[in-house]
């Protein structure tokens, strides 16, 4: 496949960026979307040009790192896939592909497709966690957990923390994300004695870094490579409203 790409370029933070092209051609069909990019990067270092930034790390859709916008769409057109798992067969010979960085206030772009997620870490700091201790390991079914709160609970716990939802929400918000970490402790019995505090901590972090608010426009759930359920969002503002009381 021959293919036409058309990527973020920016050399720092403060810089001006712009779009610029560069033609990729023989590309397998097999090939990954990160793939082409190190193939196109190789070429540009033999070059003498500076390779295209973009942040990875497993490529196995596990590390959440592979963030991007393919054609406007956070990941790119297949659903549920990670970047690093979208394949070039999903594309046809001669298209042109924009490829850009997310779009958020709350994440300034460090470099061409490389942007700054750690206002993430701010919302995990303030409550992702369990601090009552807990001893030695419990025997198996020791604490039963219906099996309908243990589904939900890991359902949220899929969450990879890409991005994708802040990307593609109108809003620049972060709430898919934040639902899915204070849910899957919220549905459990070790993080019930926090739960209130951990609810109002995670959202007072969340505002402050900058994400947008929720109006459940729906474009998160759509793009989570996860499949993380908006009905999460609906949880998580039933924890808050019960938390300020």
């Amino acid at each position: 496949m021959d293919i036409k790409l058309r990527v973020w370029r920016q050399t720092g933070p403060s810089d001006k960026g712009k779009m610029v092209s560069y033609e990729v051609k023989d590309v397998s069909p097999d090939a990954s979307f990160l793939e082409m990019l190190d193939v196109l990067n190789e070429r540009l270092i033999l070059e003498g040009d500076e390779p295209i930034a973009f942040d990875h790390d497993c490529r196995e859709g596990i590390c959440g790192m592979c963030g991007m916008m393919i054609n406007g769409v956070a990941h790119g057109p297949l659903k549920a896939t990670t970047t690093c798992q979208l394949h070039m067969r999903h594309f046809k010979d001669g298209d042109t592909i924009d490829v850009e960085p997310w779009r958020s206030a709350a994440f300034p772009v460090v470099r061409d497709l490389v942007v700054d997620r750690r206002a993430f870490d701010g919302i995990i700091q303030a409550g992702g966690y369990i601090t009552a201790p807990t001893g030695a390991a419990p025997d198996a079914h020791a604490m039963p957990v219906p099996k309908a709160d243990a589904d939900a609970a890991f359902e949220a716990a899929t969450c990879i923390g890409c991005g994708a939802c802040v990307a593609a929400c109108p809003n620049g918000s972060a709430m898919l994300f934040t639902a899915a970490k204070v849910g899957h402790l919220g549905l459990l019995p070790q993080g019930q004695p926090e739960r209130d505090s951990r609810v109002l901590s995670m959202i007072e972090a969340h505002d402050e870094a900058g994400f947008g608010g929720c109006t459940n426009a729906g474009e998160c759930t759509t793009v989570c490579p996860k499949g993380i359920p908006l009905t999460l969002i609906g949880r998580l503002n039933s924890d808050y409203r019960k938390a300020l009381r």
